[in-house]
């Protein structure tokens, strides 16, 4: 049975959603609770794969990758060996911060982050239309990112 987070495991989840380096005791004070049962409950969030790593978020301008577009994949063919072709080679092109299959008049959304139009042309030809069984790719420049949560809600809070 998956694991079934309860509302101070909503509380820690949060915390950490907004500051993935708060130590337990910070962490713990934060959610009123002591240290041991803290780290505790931390641990089985981990171990159940709630929690699946910690990250920095990241400048895309300060790094140069701040032209975002979200191209629709059509392919030829979506049989199981198809699809799973296709997953295995998306995941090598490193400026393809996502990838979702979709249900609808295409495959596959990507969302791909490149430092300008010039670098986006080039992964878009070279790397992702040559992508195995790709058949139609549409591209959709960003203007403005109005909103890019990274963080998941979390229910009851």
């Amino acid at each position: 049975m998956p694991y079934q987070p309860d509302r101070i495991d909503f509380k820690i989840l949060s915390e950490l959603q907004a500051s993935g380096r708060l130590t337990i005791v910070e962490l713990a004070r934060r959610i009123s609770l002591t240290k041991t049962p803290c780290s505790e409950r931390v641990r089985q969030l981990e171990k159940a794969g709630v929690i699946r790593g910690y990250h920095a978020e990241l400048d895309p301008v300060i790094l140069g990758a701040a032209h975002i577009a979200f191209v629709q994949i059509v392919l030829r063919s979506t049989t199981a060996k198809d699809l799973q072709r296709f997953n295995t080679a998306v995941k090598a092109i490193p400026e393809v911060l996502s990838c979702h299959m979709v249900a609808g008049n295409f495959d596959y959304l990507l969302k791909v982050h490149t430092r300008d139009i010039n670098h986006y042309r080039d992964v878009l030809g070279n790397r992702i239309s040559v992508l195995p069984g790709v058949l139609q790719t549409h591209s959709f420049v960003v203007m403005e990112s109005v909103k890019d949560e990274t963080s998941l809600p979390i229910p009851g809070l």
